[in-house]
Order: C-alpha cells, then sequence, then structure tokens
C-alpha cells in the first residue's frame, strides 16, 4: 500500500480544511476505502476520520416521525437501536442483512454509501471504463451478477443493502463542503453513476456525506427489507427489495442489485398496489410491468425472475386485508 497520512478531525471545520488538501479522502469505518486502497482503486494522499466529530455518531429522533442519522453512525446501532427497529423496520432489517457482524460493528453508514462497486474487473484492476478503459468489460464479460438497469457504460451495480431501504423510505443526504451544507435525494447523489468514471457520487472535492435524513412519512406503516443470495451467509445481494405502505396508504418500493445506485419501481406501479385487494393475475402483471424495461445481459437474466418474485411477496404483503 502506497504511503498516507491519517488525519483524526475534531470538527466540521477541522475535517474541511482537512479535506481542502490535495487527495485527502474521508475515513469512516475503512471496511471498504482501506481495501480498495491496498487493491489500488483508491490512492489518498491523507485519510481524515470523522468518527469523534460532534453530531456525526448521534441518531436523533424527531417528534413528527422524522430523524437525522450521523454518518458517522455504524451499521450494527442502525440494526440494533430500538426508536429505529420500531419506526424504520425496514432501514434495520437492512443494516442487520450487511456484510459480516464484523463489518457492521466497523461499516457507517456514510460510507456504506460511498463504497464501491465489487465488479470483478474494477477490483481486478483490469482497464474498464470505471478504471481507466474506454468500455465496461463486463457487458461482454462475466456479468452474472450485473445491472438490469443502466444508462451505461458502466453495467456494476451497488452493493449497499441499506441503500435500498433508504430509497424506499425517500431519504436524504446532508452534504458538508467548503461552500456550506447542502442536501440532496439520494437519486440526486447517484445522479450520472454509470457515466462516471472516477467515482458513483456526484460529490465535490472536499464535500464529505455528513448525515442521513429521513421524512416524517417515513415512519411506521407497513415496511420490510428482503434479499436474495448465492449462499446462505455473508454474500451480497444478487436481488433485494424494500417496501413500505406509508401511514397515508402511499406505497414505496426499491430494488436493489439491479443498478448502480438507487432504484425505486415506476410510480404508476407503486400507485396500483395502493389500491389494493388484488388478486393473483393482478400481482403477477404488477410485477412483470416492473420489470418491463429491464436489460439483462447474457448472464444475468436470471435477476428478473428473481426481481420479479420478490416483488411478487411484497405486493402481498402490502396488500391489506379484504
Amino acid at each position: 500500500m502506497h504511503p498516507f497520512s491519517y488525519h483524526p478531525a475534531v470538527s466540521i471545520d477541522d475535517a474541511l480544511r482537512a479535506l481542502a488538501a490535495p487527495d485527502a479522502a474521508p475515513l469512516g469505518g475503512g471496511t471498504d476505502l482501506l481495501v480498495a486502497m491496498k487493491e489500488g482503486l483508491a490512492q489518498p494522499q491523507t485519510l481524515v476520520d470523522l468518527r469523534r466529530i460532534p453530531g456525526l455518531r448521534d441518531i436523533t429522533l424527531h417528534d413528527d416521525g422524522s430523524a437525522r442519522i450521523g454518518a458517522a453512525v455504524r451499521l450494527a446501532e442502525l440494526a440494533e437501536h430500538p426508536g429505529l427497529t420500531a419506526r424504520y423496520p425496514a432501514l434495520a432489517q437492512a443494516a442487520a442483512a450487511a456484510g459480516t457482524p464484523q463489518l457492521r460493528a466497523m461499516g457507517t453508514i456514510g460510507g456504506n454509501l460511498a463504497q464501491r462497486p465489487r465488479c470483478w474487473y474494477l477490483r481486478g484492476a483490469l482497464p474498464c471504463f470505471k478504471n481507466g478503459g474506454a468500455d465496461c468489460l463486463a457487458e461482454r464479460g462475466e456479468n452474472h451478477y450485473h445491472a438490469l438497469f443502466t444508462a451505461g457504460p458502466c453495467h456494476a451495480v451497488h452493493p449497499s443493502d441499506p441503500l435500498v431501504a433508504l430509497a424506499a423510505l425517500e431519504a436524504s443526504v446532508e452534504v458538508r463542503g467548503a461552500g456550506g451544507t447542502r442536501t440532496l435525494a439520494l437519486a440526486a447523489l447517484f445522479e450520472g453513476s454509470t457515466r462516471r468514471a472516477a467515482g458513483e457520487l456526484t460529490l465535490t472535492a472536499g464535500e464529505f456525506i455528513s448525515a442521513v435524513c429521513l421524512p416524517a412519512s417515513a415512519a411506521g406503516g407497513e415496511q420490510f427489507y428482503e434479499k436474495l443470495t448465492q449462499r446462505a451467509a455473508w454474500d451480497f445481494a444478487t436481488v433485494s427489495v424494500a417496501a413500505h405502505r406509508r401511514a397515508d396508504g402511499e406505497v414505496r418500493l426499491a430494488l436493489g442489485g439491479v443498478a448502480l445506485g438507487p432504484f425505486r419501481v415506476t410510480a404508476s406501479v407503486e400507485q396500483d398496489v395502493a389500491t389494493g385487494g388484488l388478486d393473483d393475475d393482478s400481482i403477477e402483471s404488477l410485477a412483470e410491468r416492473a420489470m418491463h424495461d429491464a436489460a439483462p445481459l447474457e448472464h444475468n437474466g436470471y435477476k428478473v425472475w428473481q426481481a420479479q418474485a420478490l416483488l411478487r411477496q411484497a405486493i402481498r404483503r402490502l396488500d391489506p386485508p379484504r
């Protein structure tokens, strides 16, 4: 590994000053960043540790049902926090499904969102689009675990479990930078991720995610997260689903393992699910409609069937009693 310096930031301003240096990178739990450095995928000159900054380890639940989760909160804390598990069970379940107990004990929610794809071409230092090449090597190569929905050229998927739940809960992120604080929807955070060679996030140099924010509408209702994996032990999802029937009756559905960022099911499908009273044929039709625009590659067509199966199960669980 190349030499680097380490700076434990003690405040937001301290972190921003350190991140203003050339080739500085924010550090959370390091469960992906340090591996990426060993693989040569990242070569920061300075790691700026955010975990000591006041507020970044806090979980704040507001009376209106909204919440603010500091970016340095660990996944294990998300999975076990009594208030979060009661209000936002889909997020708690997704955090509990991520990695191993050791990874959840170190990995932070901010770092989890910022982690790089697990595509074997990218991680294997081959000249793919995200690693100095011109094209996506997976498009005509080994693509068993790659995307069903992409604007190209990259066909990788985002590996985060919590991201899927956050998409269904319509979360946003708070971003800090030299220009101040701004709030981004998840879609805006990952906008153009398949076309951005150097990374997936829209953050500019010196910026970092300081918190994840959940709206009041995310609390309560019927919500859950489920994923399919190749093996029962620790593994990334081939496909996953997060579902939420909100207290006002509206439905939100998100899929994981199908895109390089958050993927919400088409609004018209969500609206039809919200009507309730669906028979088996209607549920089958909705699951097929949700995957209508999928563009599987040579080896990942099975993901379409997996996604439809998860969606059918999710719709049945969300369907109110007749």
